[in-house]
């Protein structure tokens, strides 16, 4: 079993940081965004391309994700009879939604969409849109969040056995870890008391 922690942390870190690093992709877009409106507007002209652009950017923030959000127990959850049941009730609801429904639906994902981003990279298709983009990049978004979000679902899997085996803590309860502005805050005390102590 230990053994199998070890796995479930390290796709919980996995996880984590692609989780934390996407953002910047949602970042990337909006700047897009303001600088093709810019010059749209000031220098009259316009690509498809960077909407394109933007679109690819959307699709990866989100899709890669998946799992960072299944780790935080931030999916849609419909809890009306499951909170009112036993934990060990919870976790075994949990366990077979994991085995029955998310892993079945991954795999299937997987195998459908990696011969179509193959085929995609082989042939070079274009986005048919005048200055439209090379297609493939923004298909690989799929499978690869769909894969992160598998593993993310076999970590979970291992914390409840685990934790029904009595060898790890609860798995149902929310991490707990400080938001981006907690930690600007942070940062600035950290920084105001050194300055005040110099």
């Amino acid at each position: 079993m230990q053994a199998l922690l070890a796995l479930s942390r390290a796709i919980d870190k996995l996880n984590a940081f692609v989780g934390k690093y996407s953002i910047w992709l949602i970042f990337a877009a909006t700047v897009i965004s303001a600088l093709n409106a810019i010059v749209r507007k000031v220098f009259n002209y316009s690509s498809n391309g960077f909407l394109e652009v933007q679109w690819y950017l959307f699709a990866w923030s989100f899709l890669i994700a998946a799992g960072w959000t299944l780790l935080h127990r931030e999916h849609v959850r419909i809890d009306v009879l499951n909170s009112r049941l036993s934990k060990k009730a919870q976790l075994w609801i949990e366990i077979l939604g994991l085995v029955f429904f998310l892993t079945p639906m991954c795999l299937m994902v997987l195998w459908l969409s990696i011969p179509i981003v193959a085929e995609r990279y082989v042939s070079g298709e274009m986005s048919p849109n005048p200055g439209g983009l090379i297609r493939w990049p923004v298909w690989v978004a799929l499978p690869a969040g769909v894969a992160l979000l598998l593993l993310q679902g076999w970590s979970e899997l291992i914390k409840c056995i685990a934790f029904l085996r009595g060898q790890g803590p609860d798995p149902t309860v929310k991490l707990q870890e400080k938001s981006a502005e907690q930690e600007l805050v942070e940062a600035l005390r950290q920084h105001q008391g050194a300055s005040q102590t110099h």
